[in-house]
């Protein structure tokens, strides 16, 4: 009986991991049609690329899957955790040409962020959700900022809301919600100032540094919202 749990559990992995991604990946595609998408910021970003700048985008975690409704750029890496919801969000990316790179705070974080830096320095755009899998919720961790000091990219935060307030669990942890896209009618991406620790003097410990990120990204996130619910 044990056993037969045990395949019966492999084939419904199986059949998640095979027929999710195309599923997902076709819904946003057909979101980013189907909504009245409002850019703002997007000058801060154009201005980088134009001088040849590569960028970190912190994107909060419960955002993750709207990133190809959001990104600019040609072509980026994602920070994305080795567990299984992770494998789903990754396969579902891979249809954008999105590369991941595997790993968290809890599981492979050192591998990644070493292979992050590679990445950063030889003129790739990375994408991290600097509150981590685990949370807390909207709250930045340290390694976004150690990422943006060894390669010496800065970073843009970067947030997507839609019309409606509704949002589904989409990760490990019972804070990490994914807004339900389907049911909105309107949308905004919106992008914020560059920060640069790298120019900093301060150590990437610093608690500063990750609290003048943090209330970036809780400006950004309170404004694009706002704007989109009135939509």
């Amino acid at each position: 009986m044990k056993q037969n749990g045990v395949r019966r559990n492999e084939m419904l992995t199986w059949l998640k991991m095979t027929l999710l991604p195309p599923l997902g990946a076709g819904l946003i595609r057909i979101l980013g049609k189907a909504l009245r998408i409002r850019t703002e910021g997007a000058e801060v970003v154009d201005d980088l690329y134009r001088n040849g700048q590569r960028i970190i985008i912190a994107f909060w975690h419960a955002r993750q899957l709207m990133l190809p409704l959001a990104y600019r750029g040609t072509g980026v890496h994602v920070l994305i955790s080795r567990h299984r919801d992770g494998e789903l969000i990754s396969r579902i990316l891979s249809r954008f040409r999105a590369h991941s790179v595997r790993g968290s705070t809890t599981r492979g974080g050192p591998v990644a962020l070493r292979q992050l830096i590679r990445l950063g320095r030889s003129g790739a755009d990375l994408v991290v959700t600097p509150d981590g899998p685990k949370g807390p919720r909207q709250v930045v961790q340290i390694g976004v900022i150690q990422l943006a000091k060894a390669t010496g990219l800065p970073i843009v935060p970067l947030t997507f809301s839609c019309s409606k307030k509704k949002s589904s669990r989409a990760g490990i942890a019972s804070w990490s919600r994914t807004p339900v896209v389907a049911a909105c009618s309107s949308g905004e991406r919106r992008s914020g100032s560059p920060l640069r620790p790298h120019r900093s003097n301060l150590r990437p410990s610093d608690s500063s540094l990750r609290l003048l990120l943090t209330g970036s990204r809780l400006k950004l996130t309170r404004a694009s919202v706002g704007r989109a619910s009135s939509e």
